[in-house]
């Protein structure tokens, strides 16, 4: 767990507590739902989730290889961890935001060489 950062005054508390995140960013918490800590952020990760699905599925409908599909699967992943980091602030749903941006930027420098690789 990280370390306990007291709130500042006048915080407000939602439906998921005190954060335990080691990141709080500049949108104010909770000002929008009691239940989504910070729901502009939270909002745009369809910006990830959509393009990420649409993609998963063109891959399979034109047959195009595994690594292709997994990288779309893979934004996917990173939209819905970051909604669950933002929406929550929690410290276990900062690592399911920040883990799987990694996992996507070696997928997608793999597929990359593999392309390379091949031309």
């Amino acid at each position: 767990m990280p370390p306990y950062i007291a709130p500042e005054a006048g915080f407000k508390v939602g439906f998921w507590g005190l954060p335990t995140s080691t990141l709080d960013w500049c949108e104010e918490n909770y000002a929008s739902l009691h239940y989504v800590a910070e729901f502009w952020n939270t909002l745009s990760n369809l910006a990830m989730i959509l393009p990420g699905l649409v993609g998963v599925w063109f891959c399979i409908k034109s047959k195009l290889e595994l690594r292709y599909a997994l990288c779309f699967a893979l934004l996917t992943c990173v939209g819905l961890g970051s909604s669950l980091f933002h929406g929550s602030l929690l410290y276990g749903m900062q690592l399911l935001d920040e883990l799987p941006m990694l996992v996507l930027s070696a997928q997608i420098l793999f597929a990359l060489s593999m392309y390379l690789s091949t031309t």
